[in-house]
């Protein structure tokens, strides 16, 4: 069974950066699509960036220029660098593929954007 481990999450200042990592157990990187969601409390959780095996990227609007998704086919992992965050970015992230999870939820984590 496929198991997503995500990482690096922390506490930051506003207009800090962070790089989230998501290390999968599993070859799941079969599947085309790959991105990050993230959930926000008492929000329900939102896809933010999605990367194709080809490497093309998409972000929803208030993390574009900001967020940079990347991936390693080869180690089966996944990465979001984040740079000039903002309050609003804090919430737990997660891993899985797009557009449908197909994957169990890994325990995702914690990034608090916070002076």
């Amino acid at each position: 069974q496929v198991q997503l481990v995500e990482s690096g999450g922390g506490l930051v200042q506003p207009g800090g950066s962070l790089t989230l990592s998501c290390a999968a157990f599993g070859n799941i990187f079969r599947i085309s699509t790959m991105g990050w969601y993230r959930q926000a409390p008492e929000k329900q959780r939102e896809l933010v960036a999605s990367i194709t095996r080809a490497g093309m990227t998409n972000y929803i609007d208030s993390v574009e220029g900001r967020f940079t998704i990347s991936r390693d086919n080869v180690k089966n992992a996944l990465y979001l660098q984040m740079n000039k965050l903002k309050p609003d970015d804090t919430a737990v992230y997660y891993c899985n593929s797009v557009p449908m999870a197909l994957f169990n939820w890994g325990q995702g984590t914690q990034v608090t954007v916070s002076s």
